[in-house]
């Protein structure tokens, strides 16, 4: 029978044949260079799954959806820095950029 070492948190037993594994993570590189002065949101498109959660719960109206539901930036003039549309993206796709 393996010894037992030590009790997680969540009340699972780890034994000291248990050995965590290695996995490989993909790096992805993201290109946020655009000027944050033009666009006051950046949008992770390849993260984004283009639920309209950010475009409904915008505040001054600012994003917009294109046809195929993704979202853009309709009205950058408009932004107040809120960062609800970053609060709420459940893909971590939007990122309100501060002044």
């Amino acid at each position: 029978m393996p010894k037992k070492i030590e009790k997680s948190r969540d009340g699972s037993i780890i034994l000291q044949e248990d050995t965590p594994e290695k996995m490989e993570v993909e790096n992805v590189e993201v290109d946020a260079s655009e000027d944050f002065k033009k666009t006051p949101v950046y949008i992770y498109y390849n993260w984004c799954k283009k639920c309209g959660i950010c475009v409904s719960f915008c505040p001054t109206g600012t994003l917009g959806r294109k046809a195929d539901g993704t979202p853009y930036v309709k009205n950058p003039e408009k932004c107040i820095h809120c960062e609800t549309c970053d609060r709420l993206c459940p893909d971590f796709a939007i990122t309100g950029a501060k002044k």
